[in-house]
């Protein structure tokens, strides 16, 4: 690389990595994006923000290696199984593979962006339980490293197919049963905070969210948001019948592992406020949320 940059961010073409990148520019770092495809539009956009371009593959350990010279700080994020462009086993070497690099290449801070269903036992799905292992792996070796566990971004609920369209939303909690939620914006500026002040957060796992939903609270948000109402009903017993992957994840969020355990207050007093669902979606998810309002039927279950 001939360009130096104070740090180095994976997935930075999606939404976490592109957040955190992001967040370090408006705090005046100097970013280094580790990407496939240099010219596609998302990273030719990065390039126009001032975030300097390394070309790799997470499957080739020699480019990660590249990228990773003279960087002090590493934000660390892999795609997950349920994308279908890598199973669970390739996830977890793709961890291993930036944390052992990292690791030769001397980085100063190392930062992890697990899941907030990891670290709390064996849950039985292969995408949880695969950050688990990267976070086994990530403590065992020579490295400075902090762990954050992000809850449900705020911006999955934008996903096509939920029923925003037809005047309903459809998700995993009852009327009265809460779950933990986090904005994009918040989870880029708290890892680029962590990532400038690793005396201060390395050793540390971190659950971060930004408001505990029930599904009561997504009704009256969404309905306000839209001007007409928008029914929330929890997902129908048939179809968890014979959907195995939402019915495991609905299981999950019932007993707790993945509806979150993050406390908001303290995270608020460290980190400043959060987002919260109305704020959101009148600031940075107006534009998703009016898309999944105005999708067609055919949009919808693309």
């Amino acid at each position: 690389m001939k360009s130096s940059a104070e740090f180095l961010v994976f997935g930075v073409t999606g939404q976490q990595g592109g957040a955190v990148a992001r967040a370090l520019r408006a705090k005046g770092c100097t970013v280094r994006g580790f990407v496939r495809d240099p010219q596609s539009n998302k990273a030719k956009a990065l390039a126009q923000e001032g975030i300097t371009l390394a070309v790799g593959d997470l499957f080739d350990r020699a480019s990660i290696d590249r990228a990773m010279v003279g960087v002090k700080g590493v934000f660390s994020v892999q795609t997950s199984s349920p994308s279908g462009l890598v199973s669970d086993e390739q996830e977890v070497l793709q961890g291993v593979a930036v944390a052992d690099s990292a690791v030769a290449a001397g980085v100063e801070h190392f930062v992890y962006s697990s899941g907030g269903a990891a670290g709390k036992g064996h849950t039985g799905m292969g995408h949880f339980d695969s950050k688990s292992q990267i976070e086994d792996h990530i403590r065992s070796v020579p490295l400075a490293a902090t762990i954050t566990r992000p809850a449900s971004f705020m911006e999955m609920m934008m996903l096509p197919g939920m029923g925003l369209n037809e005047g309903r939303f459809t998700f995993f909690m009852y009327p009265r049963q809460a779950m933990q939620m986090i904005a994009l914006d918040d989870l880029g500026r708290i890892n680029a905070q962590i990532l400038c002040q690793p005396d201060r957060y390395a050793g540390q796992s971190l659950e971060l969210s930004g408001q505990a939903i029930a599904g009561d609270d997504l009704e009256s948000a969404f309905s306000h948001a839209a001007g007409r109402p928008i029914r929330y009903q929890r997902f129908p017993e048939e179809l968890l019948a014979t959907n195995a992957f939402l019915r495991e994840l609905t299981v999950l969020v019932d007993n707790g592992v993945v509806s979150g355990v993050a406390d908001i207050p303290a995270l608020e007093r460290e980190f400043g406020p959060m987002l919260t669902l109305e704020q959101w979606l009148s600031g940075p998810g107006k534009a998703l949320f009016e898309a999944a309002l105005n999708a067609s039927k055919v949009d919808a279950l693309r």
